[in-house]
């Protein structure tokens, strides 16, 4: 259900600036994006699972949160990202 080791480092790569960057926050947005899109595909086969769902909705909102503070420190980067992504906001 969670993210493996190999996925995730590949994120790391991809978003940070290098292997060792976990702690940026286009980073942070990646990992909750990937897992995010995991946690939706398990609720369309398990929709009583409600547990999850509260997971879920705590993790949108904590991404929610991350994209707010990166549009008030860096535009540009916000919409590079959220393009990346393929999130719509």
């Amino acid at each position: 259900m969670s993210l493996t080791a190999e996925k995730k480092q590949e994120i790391i790569s991809k978003y940070g600036a290098n292997s060792r960057d976990t702690g940026a926050v286009e980073v942070r947005i990646a990992l909750l994006t990937e897992r995010i899109n995991q946690l939706t595909d398990h609720l369309r086969t398990h929709p009583k699972d409600h547990h999850s769902r509260r997971g879920l909705l705590k993790m949108v909102g904590q991404r929610r949160r991350l994209l707010n503070y990166l549009i008030r420190k860096d535009m540009e980067k916000y919409r590079a990202l959220i393009k990346k992504l393929g999130i719509r906001r």
